[in-house]
């Protein structure tokens, strides 16, 4: 027992020996070393730096947003402005349309009642003639009355049908519908094409007052001179002094060159010299048949009605007075307004009127010293062309002539700018 206790210490003492052992081990050498924080400023600088970036550049970005977002708005609201224009535009094309049908349907009603009138009291004052010696005297009153009254009657409706001028109405509307088209069509293009101005919305709205001034629907105060003193073109384009900046489509001088200016210019004198000039003789001379034909027809239905009176008094003359005067009143209004010539000299005042519109496009773009304001030449040539039915090359054509017709001194060539009309 006693042995055992003993081998029992021994042996807790050299394990307890062992753990010490274990507990103090040797220093080992310092082999790591752990490297030294930097200081502490520095990185709070740089990070202030980068939030500054970062809240600059997010700064910068929101304002680039909120500008386009700001002109998108301003397009926006353009483009609603030229709708609204389009809007007018439309509604005046169908009230033009509309209006034109009615004052169709004036001249053929008035021209025919009128008609009717004169050859019915035509056809009394003859049998009153013819029953002057037969029949009793009221009976013969009674014809003669009824005649001078349905002649008095003709002179008076005609007095106001030959101051309306009905078929010289009717084409002014026709033409206002249609140049109205023309806009409506030019204000499409202009939102189709996109990044509209506000140039382009106040030149549609100068274009639709222009057009309302040259051509206007009432007949009281604001009704054009149907028989003016001197033959004028029309005109239903704004006067401008300025011109508009138009946007480009060439490169280099906004597609204009030399040879492009001389070939205009060559253009537009044969304009002058032919087209205009022959369209502003003929329009004279629609003006002096219309306004002769526009006397003679109420003075003969006058003429008629005084001789009406006179009939059965035993003179032959008096008897023959109505029923010619009668007869050639009946002719001249057919002629008059059954022609339509009040309709054919609008067609001419339109016609000159698109010349001088011509003259205007063409003389304004070369006027123009800057070519950035001016319109595409390539473009305004083709669209020259089209307006006077030629090709491109046939245009050239045309201005080479003249130049060598002008510099040969030959004198006016006899060829016209337009192959349409």
């Amino acid at each position: 027992m006693v042995s055992l206790q003993i081998f029992s210490a021994a042996n807790l003492s050299s394990s307890l020996k062992t753990v010490n052992a274990a507990i103090h081990l040797p220093k080992l050498p310092r082999v790591f070393s752990i490297p030294q924080l930097p200081k502490t400023k520095p990185l709070i600088e740089d990070f202030n730096v980068s939030i500054h970036h970062i809240n600059t550049n997010q700064f910068q970005n929101n304002n680039i947003v909120l500008t386009s977002q700001s002109h998108d708005r301003n397009t926006d609201d353009i483009i609603i402005k030229l709708y609204a224009v389009l809007e007018a535009v439309s509604d005046r094309v169908e009230m033009h349309h509309n209006i034109a049908q009615q004052r169709n349907n004036w001249n053929n009603l008035l021209l025919n009642s009128i008609n009717m009138i004169t050859l019915t009291a035509t056809t009394l004052a003859a049998v009153a003639s013819a029953a002057a010696t037969t029949c009793s005297d009221s009976s013969l009153l009674a014809l003669k009355l009824s005649s001078a009254l349905l002649f008095s009657a003709a002179t008076g409706i005609l007095l106001i049908m030959n101051k309306i001028n009905p078929s010289q109405l009717t084409e002014e509307q026709r033409n206002a519908t249609r140049l109205f088209r023309q806009l409506q069509t030019q204000i499409q293009t202009t939102i189709a094409i996109g990044n509209p101005s506000e140039e382009d919305v106040k030149d549609a709205m100068e274009k639709v007052l222009a057009l309302d001034k040259a051509y206007p629907l009432p007949l009281l105060g604001a009704m054009l001179e149907k028989y003016p003193a001197k033959f004028e073109p029309a005109v239903w384009w704004p006067s401008k002094k300025g011109k508009s900046q138009r946007k480009k489509i060439g490169k280099m001088n906004n597609g204009w060159s030399e040879e492009l200016e001389m070939e205009m210019r060559e253009v537009v004198e044969v304009i002058k010299k032919k087209d205009a000039e022959d369209y502003n003789r003929l329009g004279n001379i629609a003006l002096k048949i219309n306004k002769s034909l526009a006397i003679a027809g109420p003075l003969l239905t006058g003429i008629a009605a005084i001789g009406s009176t006179f009939i059965g008094n035993g003179n032959s003359l008096a008897a023959f007075v109505p029923l010619l005067a009668g007869s050639l009143a009946s002719a001249i209004n057919t002629f008059e307004h059954g022609g339509q010539v009040g309709m054919v000299f609008e067609m001419y005042r339109g016609s000159a009127g698109f010349f001088n519109l011509l003259e205007t496009s063409i003389e304004s773009n070369l006027s123009e010293k800057d070519l950035e304001r001016r319109e595409n030449g390539v473009l305004f040539e083709m669209k020259m062309a089209l307006k006077l039915g030629r090709s491109i090359s046939n245009l050239r054509e045309l201005a080479s002539k003249s130049a060598s017709y002008r510099m040969e001194g030959v004198g006016d060539m006899d060829e016209f700018a337009s192959k349409l009309f």
